[in-house]
Order: C-alpha cells, then sequence, then structure tokens
C-alpha cells in the first residue's frame, strides 16, 4: 500500500471514471476535480449520478473503469485506515446498530486514529465533546440512536464525521429530514469548518439555493456528464438550470449575499420536443 505524505493537499480528482450497479453503467466517463479548501456542491436531478459519485469518492463503491486519485495517489492503492484518516463520509440514510447511544456512534469516529480496541484517550473524548456541541447533542449523548427523530440522527451522524477530525469530508444530502433552521446550523457549521480549519467538503443537494448560498464551487451533472462546473455565478443560470432539470427558471441575485437563487421555474412547455423527451426514446 502507499501512503499519503502530510505535505500532499487534499482534493480529490477523476478521470475517465465509468460507475455501474451490476449490469447499469450509470456514468461512463468522468473526468471531475474537487478543489482543495473549498466547499463543493454537486447537484443534478434524481438518478442523474451524484450519489454514485460521491459513493465511488468515499470508496464505498468499486469503479468499472477509470481512476480516483486522492491527493494526488491511487485511492484504491492507498490503505482503509489511511484514507479514514483523511476523508470522512457521510452517506444516505445510514444506520446504526440497534441499541447504540449517541455517544458511543460519534465516537466511532475515532476509530481510525486508534491503535487496536482501547479506550478512547482525554484528547480524543475533548474531540468527541466537541463534535456533540457542535451539533448541539450534548444532552443526548446517553440516549440511543433509535429513539431520535430523523433530524437528530442526521446530526449524530454529522457528528461521528465531525469526531474523524479529516481534513476532507464528503456528505450526502445532509440536510436530509432536517427543518430550515436546522439546514442552516448544519450548513454554517460546515462553512466554519472549511473557513476556520481549512477543511475541503463536497457535498450533494438538492436545494439549489442552499448550494449557491454556501459553496464555493459547483457541478451541475445530468445522465452521469458535467453540464457545467464552476463557481455558482456560472452554474447557477437560467440555461444551465434548462439543461440539467429540463425547467425554465428566473434566476436572480440575493441582496444580502449577492449570490444567484432560482426565484422561480416552470417545466419546459414544448416537453415532446425537448431532445431528452422520452417521448423520443431517450434518457428521461
Amino acid at each position: 500500500m502507499e501512503s499519503i505524505p502530510d505535505s500532499v493537499p487534499d482534493s480529490i480528482t477523476t478521470e475517465n471514471l465509468a460507475l455501474a450497479y451490476e449490469e447499469n453503467l450509470v456514468i461512463k466517463h468522468l473526468d471531475m476535480r474537487i478543489p482543495r479548501g473549498k466547499i463543493t456542491a454537486i447537484i443534478g436531478p434524481n438518478g442523474c449520478g451524484k450519489s454514485t459519485a460521491l459513493k465511488a469518492l468515499g470508496r464505498i463503491l468499486k469503479p468499472r473503469g477509470g481512476m480516483i486519485y486522492l491527493n494526488g495517489y491511487d485511492i484504491h492503492r492507498l490503505s482503509t485506515r489511511e484514507v479514514a484518516q483523511k476523508m470522512a463520509i457521510l452517506p444516505q440514510s445510514p444506520q446504526a446498530p440497534a441499541g447504540l447511544t449517541v455517544g458511543e456512534l460519534v465516537s466511532y469516529g475515532r476509530f481510525p486514529h486508534q491503535r487496536g480496541f482501547g479506550a478512547l484517550k482525554p484528547e480524543e473524548k475533548k474531540i468527541v465533546a466537541w463534535a456533540l456541541e457542535v451539533t448541539k447533542l450534548g444532552e443526548y449523548e446517553t440516549v440511543a440512536v433509535d429513539n431520535l427523530s430523523g433530524g437528530q440522527r442526521q446530526r449524530v451522524w454529522i457528528a461521528m464525521a465531525l469526531a474523524q477530525q479529516t481534513d476532507l469530508i464528503l456528505l450526502d444530502e445532509p440536510t436530509t429530514y432536517l427543518d430550515l433552521s436546522y439546514q442552516l446550523e448544519i450548513l454554517e457549521l460546515l462553512h466554519h469548518l472549511n473557513r476556520e480549519q481549512g477543511r475541503t467538503i463536497l457535498m450533494v443537494l438538492h436545494d439549489l439555493n442552499l448550494a449557491t448560498r454556501f459553496a464555493d464551487y459547483m457541478i451541475a451533472l445530468r445522465d452521469g456528464d458535467i453540464i457545467r462546473h464552476g463557481p455558482p455565478e456560472e452554474v447557477m443560470t437560467a440555461e444551465v438550470l434548462r439543461e440539467t432539470f429540463h425547467i425554465e427558471a428566473e434566476v436572480i441575485r440575493e441582496p444580502h449575499t449577492k449570490r444567484p437563487v432560482c426565484l422561480s421555474y416552470n417545466l419546459i412547455k414544448d416537453r415532446e420536443n425537448h431532445p431528452l423527451s422520452p417521448d423520443r426514446g431517450e434518457a428521461p
């Protein structure tokens, strides 16, 4: 196994990446770069390959072809422990073992940094306590994860990812099940980790306006292909949204953040003549 020198900047790149579930080829040739030290949001319609790509980057899904590089090194030639020390991933709808408490689950984030199965060291306990505090879970430390609401469980998994203390965090729909205030709390926390600690954040988001509000860099996917990538001002445009989502959108600048937002949208009226219409025998 190769090892990652600490001096190598964190980032992920892919070359001609092909991903499939059994015989269903979801992504054929994806070339993508995740900028170091930035917040990147992947957007796109359901089934376009967003979550599939994230699973491959997190080494949950083995590629059918192509390459994935973590800090310039082939991720599949690195040890599992070293990858886990450099990258934390929060998939969609993760499941915890029955009866596990909040504190126990969050402490699992320290395992990649431990040797053997000994008790947490005092400094590791402080990290777990910090992760519980910033996700507002301190009072639930001894509560079983099974007894929490969906939003609370989501925060527990995010706390575990934070306890892992990696320079790179991958999140698949981190605001799922959360109400508006908790969505902002989670994204502002990730923004703080990026700005104050320099962590690279990559997340899949369905909410376009949250993506443009918090991301420095965006990637729009459709049918496994990149439609556009770049800063929010270049990706959040009526043209890109039309090609990516098949909608006619009105995009304006939000007066406070000065970021582009989708004010309203409608389905493309002449959908039967759209080049990607199912009526034309092509991909929906």
